[in-house]
């Protein structure tokens, strides 16, 4: 799990967002106040408090939330997050790198589970032998005139890969709720964490824990039997999450620096 980056690319989204779900909110209560563009851009460019917005955001009325898009790009996470996070389809839309077009041959990299991360070296040099020959068998393939789509299917889940996401702050904060749940892969939890610790910087009211927080932060925990029983992370910010549940993740870090 190490050397995964995520970084919002159009940050000033945030704030938009922010704006435009005030906006929206107020034009459905003063449409008959509005006889002009000129009324309409007094309404779109009045300020607003923290406390508006939040009154706002904590309405049964989505819609408000879905008239921006937030990009975020993901360096290094492996094309098994790729298959897991696609699924959300509603409001979402991705880019990712290419098995087809790119040849990886020499130049993959591999992600490494938490689990195996924190593991006996040994445990981790077998976990990346395998990998290794998985890719060598690929450029044997490619060497041997068979194209880069087709020599993709023996590439392994761990190839990390590049990825483009964007979506509306609406559902961000679903897919956040959703994929921080420690149901998920340590991954997908590490990723998305990741990902709400920077929406949460450039806008802590919208992005808050009991707005984009799992269900069990926001409420009670919806998974029944399958539930993981913690309660721990109940009023926790994603940046204390990932140091509670991944510690390994900033040792490495410091390790890294020093190097």
């Amino acid at each position: 799990m190490r050397n995964i980056e995520v970084k919002i690319l159009n940050c000033d989204a945030v704030q938009e967002a922010e704006k435009n779900t005030v906006f929206t909110a107020r034009l459905t209560q003063h449409g008959h106040e509005i006889h002009s563009m000129d009324d309409l851009m007094r309404l779109y460019n009045k300020e607003y408090t923290e406390k508006t917005l939040q009154s706002i955001i904590s309405l049964p009325h989505p819609t408000v939330q879905k008239f921006e898009v937030i990009t975020v790009a993901v360096v290094g996470a492996s094309r098994r997050f790729l298959s897991q996070i696609t699924r959300h389809q509603n409001e979402v839309k991705y880019m990712s790198a290419s098995l087809q077009y790119s040849n990886y041959a020499g130049k993959a990299d591999f992600v490494i589970p938490y689990e195996i991360l924190t593991a006996p070296e040994d445990i981790q040099e077998s976990y990346m032998e395998t990998c290794r020959d998985d890719m060598n068998f690929y450029a044997y393939l490619t060497d041997c005139g068979v194209d880069h789509d087709t020599a993709g299917y023996v590439t392994p889940q761990a190839l990390r890969n590049i990825l483009i996401i964007s979506a509306t702050p609406y559902q961000w904060k679903h897919m956040i709720g959703q994929r921080v749940c420690r149901r998920n892969t340590d991954e997908m939890q590490i990723v998305m964490l990741k990902i709400w610790k920077e929406l949460y910087q450039l806008s802590p009211v919208m992005f808050s824990v009991d707005q984009a927080g799992t269900f069990c932060q926001r409420d009670r925990c919806m998974e029944g039997k399958m539930s993981c029983g913690d309660s721990d992370i109940s009023i926790l910010t994603p940046d204390l999450i990932l140091d509670l549940y991944f510690p390994a993740l900033k040792e490495a870090e410091y390790e890294d620096k020093a190097d």
